[in-house]
């Protein structure tokens, strides 16, 4: 299986448009032969036997290659160079086609559902067939063979789509198992369970309709960025001289391999404008070249004189007491005859257990007790980034 999904990416980058082509060309191909080829043997299968479970797991098969179709169409179509409509490209089109796929197994799901709960209350007769048994035993080990190459296949490439065809696969062998066992429980031990068999079908298809349709919801909607991603991004930039911490970071995902990013870099305040900007430039490169993000940094002068950075610290700690998820940046002091304003950022998890407004008085209550001279000036900011990484 190794040997044929690197014979699929060819060598290739697998984020490359022309890879992720190829990749979805032959999985669109073998998914609608290969289904195609599972409906006739079911078809079969269930005329033989007058099953309805059989028939409907064998209609499945036809939408599952009527899915492939989509994805595969999909994949052509997110393969399109970006263009003076689409400067961002096609790239979601993928999860696009990942969600019509989705819908298309949840509309599939609820016929077999339908369609088994006649045939449970209509009480039908089912007959025995050797021959049935094969085409069923077979249909697992292609759909599992299916779900194996597809699943490979889209993580190589970090594909929605291709993993929601996987996951259909998977619950089409499970399904398919429960057609297969109905049938030897009326054979030998005379259940006729044909209507409950369907209907366990019928709840394979919908669980993973909904799973696949959340998976390609999400990118769709706007999800954050993977943990991993960000901490190999907090590597490289604060690998470099001169840069003191990143925020604010913003991740942007128009596609596979189509993904746009910003953050702010702390610099020192004294430091060589022109260096300082040619750093931005690098990591800029850096951060295209690995990660294939097209970034923009924002540079942020940090006054780093020890009363600064001891200050930074007093108010760092007074938000780690409150909570250790709670962290500050773009801390900045203006003295004035009367107060000194302490103006800087506090970064809140979603889904914190204080209100913003909270944070900003425990806060403020705990700077106050450093100085009634410091007045706090704070913004409240929400990363973009999950599992409470830099963002």
């Amino acid at each position: 299986m190794n040997f044929l999904i690197r014979a699929c990416l060819g060598g290739g980058a697998p984020q490359a448009p022309a890879t992720r082509l190829r990749c979805g060309t032959i999985s669109g191909a073998a998914g609608i032969f290969l289904n195609v080829l599972l409906f006739l043997g079911k078809v079969i299968a269930g005329t033989l036997t007058s099953s309805v479970a059989m028939v409907a797991d064998a209609v499945n098969n036809l939408s599952d290659a009527a899915t492939s179709v989509v994805t595969l169409i999909g994949f052509r179509l997110a393969g399109q160079e970006a263009d003076e409509d689409h400067p961002f490209g096609h790239g979601r089109v993928e999860y696009i086609a990942g969600l019509i796929v989705a819908m298309a197994i949840l509309l599939m799901g609820v016929e077999v559902g339908r369609s088994a709960l006649e045939s449970l209350f209509g009480q039908s007769e089912t007959q025995f067939s050797p021959v049935a048994l094969v085409i069923l035993a077979a249909a697992i080990l292609v759909k599992f063979w299916m779900y194996w190459f597809n699943r490979g296949l889209g993580r190589a490439i970090d594909s929605a789509a291709m993993e929601a065809t996987a996951a259909d696969s998977l619950s089409d062998c499970l399904s398919t198992g429960v057609v297969l066992l109905s049938t030897l429980a009326d054979h030998f031990w005379g259940l006729q369970v044909d209507g409950l068999a369907g209907l366990l079908v019928a709840a394979f298809i919908l669980k993973t309709g909904w799973e696949a349709a959340r998976d390609t919801l999400d990118p769709l909607l706007g999800r954050p960025m993977d943990p991993e991603l960000a901490a190999d991004i907090d590597r490289i930039v604060l690998g470099h001289d001169h840069i003191l911490g990143i925020h604010d970071l913003v991740y942007h995902d128009y596609g596979p391999g189509r993904a746009m990013m910003s953050f702010h870099a702390e610099v020192p305040a004294d430091g060589d404008f022109l260096e300082l900007h040619d750093i931005i430039d690098h990591i800029e490169r850096e951060l295209k070249e690995k990660h294939h993000i097209d970034t923009s940094i924002h540079m942020d002068p940090v006054v780093c004189d020890d009363s600064t950075s001891a200050l930074r610290e007093q108010v760092a700690a007074i938000a780690r007491e409150i909570d250790p998820a709670l962290t500050i940046h773009d801390f900045r002091i203006t003295p004035g005859p009367i107060h000194t304003n302490l103006i800087f950022d506090v970064m809140v998890p979603y889904g914190f257990r204080l209100k913003d407004t909270q944070v900003r008085e425990q806060l403020t209550e705990g700077i106050k007790g450093l100085s009634g001279h410091y007045f706090p000036v704070i913004q409240v900011d929400h990363s973009y980034v999950a599992s409470g990484d830099q963002g």
